[in-house]
């Protein structure tokens, strides 16, 4: 992959930008990272020629960000997929829209919500609709896990910044300054102590965040959390539904929000974003019943 053609070709970030620095290339790789792998779906949701399309995939390909797999023999068509150094590149989608949302959108505060009328809060209420891709994040014990439950109807995903002890040594310097995030998880606790509602309406709850799986066993321990925990440190569901990050304490975190989700892993149901923590367990009660209602 190094293009020592590139004006400072021991610079990791000359190099780096040779084989990413086209807008097309990003743009690709996020919509392939969000479950969008044929050419023509790709062609038709970014606009792009089909000649300049037929380019950067072969060139991303060529540079194994992008692998080719075929799904219909006769005439070949394939699909196209993140390689390991693809996936590689979510970091740095995520980083680019959160630095995008808080300085180009935003008034270049760091926050950990927004407001309602925001151009973020647009586009994640906009996921309404939107199939999550197959992808897994790991749990609290170190084991892969898919975010969407096999066996229940529902699943509901809710998405908090971090669930840190207060002066411990993994509490992020300034983290109850930032709008949205306070010392503990607020919400955990109230999923934890309606679980069987959710249970009765045919619903797995399931926790998200950015942090470590040791860090979100020692909450589960210290909260009696009975439900899954699931670290997305890989930053995949992040990145595949393009969910609002904030960055603190040399890392990004997932923004407090809601998700709920069909057995088809269609999200149907979003709360973004969520103002009132304790509460968010019984506006996510009250989305299942209006789903099941309709």
């Amino acid at each position: 992959m190094r293009h020592t053609e590139a004006a400072d070709a021991d610079c990791a970030i000359s190099q780096a930008l040779a084989v990413v620095g086209d807008t097309w290339a990003l743009l690709l790789i996020r919509d392939v990272a969000g479950g969008t792998h044929q050419f023509d779906a790709l062609q038709h949701g970014l606009g792009i020629s089909r000649k300049v399309l037929t380019q950067r995939l072969k060139a991303l390909v060529a540079d194994d960000v992008l692998e080719k797999r075929l799904y219909h023999p006769h005439p070949p068509r394939y699909e196209y997929h993140l390689t390991e150094a693809g996936r590689g590149l979510l970091p740095v989608l995520v980083a680019l829209q959160g630095w995008g949302g808080r300085y180009v959108l935003g008034d270049g505060s760091l926050s950990g919500t927004s407001t309602a009328d925001s151009a973020e809060t647009r586009r994640v209420l906009a996921l309404t609709g939107r199939r999550l891709p197959p992808l897994e994040l790991t749990s609290a014990s170190g084991e892969p896990v898919d975010p969407v439950a096999a066996d229940r109807a529902w699943t509901v995903l809710h998405c908090f910044p971090g669930a840190y002890r207060p002066g411990g040594p993994d509490h992020p310097p300034g983290w109850n300054d930032i709008p949205g995030t306070g010392d503990r998880t607020l919400d955990a606790p109230a999923y934890r102590d309606r679980l069987a509602e959710f249970t009765a309406r045919g619903a797995a709850v399931h926790g998200v965040s950015t942090q470590r799986p040791d860090q979100l066993a020692a909450f589960a321990a210290r909260a009696r959390i009975p439900f899954a925990l699931l670290s997305d440190i890989g930053l995949d569901l992040a990145a595949a539904l393009r969910l609002p990050t904030f960055r603190a304490g040399g890392i990004e975190h997932l923004k407090r929000l809601t998700l709920v989700l069909d057995a088809t892993r269609t999200i149907r149901g979003v709360r973004y974003p969520v103002s009132d923590p304790p509460g968010s367990a019984a506006d996510a009660l009250a989305l299942l019943d209006g789903l099941t209602a309709g």
